[in-house]
């Protein structure tokens, strides 16, 4: 699984980017089939952070979970938990899924 993290109005330093790796590196433990994972934090005020996950998945539409926050690591806590409800949410509706057809 590849990950990206960027920053918007904010620089990446190692130990976010570390600290971000490291969070979304156990998101396929819920659902094994994410290729990559894109990590976009943004400052949009003095003291407010923005994170925003986007998930690619095999086969299926990308998913994506975002929360605001004024710690940047809260805040990227609470997102990697949004996704991996998501995520689980998904597994479960795909193993779930069954066909009808003519009876």
């Amino acid at each position: 699984m590849e990950v990206t993290v960027t920053g918007k109005h904010i620089d990446i330093t190692d130990s976010i980017r570390q600290y971000a790796q490291e969070k979304v590196g156990k998101l396929p433990k819920f659902y094994d089939r994410i290729t990559s994972v894109q990590v976009i934090a943004d400052r949009y005020d003095s003291h407010r952070f923005q994170v925003e996950l986007i998930a690619h998945v095999d086969g299926h539409e990308h998913v994506v979970a975002s929360s605001q926050h004024d710690d940047l690591y809260a805040c990227l806590d609470e997102t990697v938990d949004k996704m991996g409800r998501q995520l689980h949410d998904l597994k479960d509706k795909l193993r779930n899924h069954k066909k009808h057809g003519p009876e």
